[in-house]
């Protein structure tokens, strides 16, 4: 078994959270939206926002521009 560093387990769990979020969005192009733009020191506030989405049933047009804006406010420059 592999043990993974904090680091990279962040990471991973980034990942599946973008895959998550993009796919409650339906976001047709994925490639704007990708795990390897945010870094583990944006671990907190992904996950803030991927349990806020996932917890609604449905998502306003507002909501979704305030989602993806959000997420790219917090992109790594």
């Amino acid at each position: 078994m592999i043990i993974l560093d904090e680091t990279a387990q962040k990471k991973q769990e980034i990942e599946v959270m973008i895959e998550d979020i993009k796919s409650k969005l339906q976001i047709v192009n994925g490639a704007a939206m990708k795990a390897e733009f945010y870094g583990a020191e944006q671990y907190d506030e992904l996950k803030e926002l991927h349990q806020m989405v996932m917890a609604k049933p449905s998502l306003s047009v507002s909501e979704m521009d305030a989602i993806v804006s959000e997420l790219g406010s917090m992109r790594n420059k």
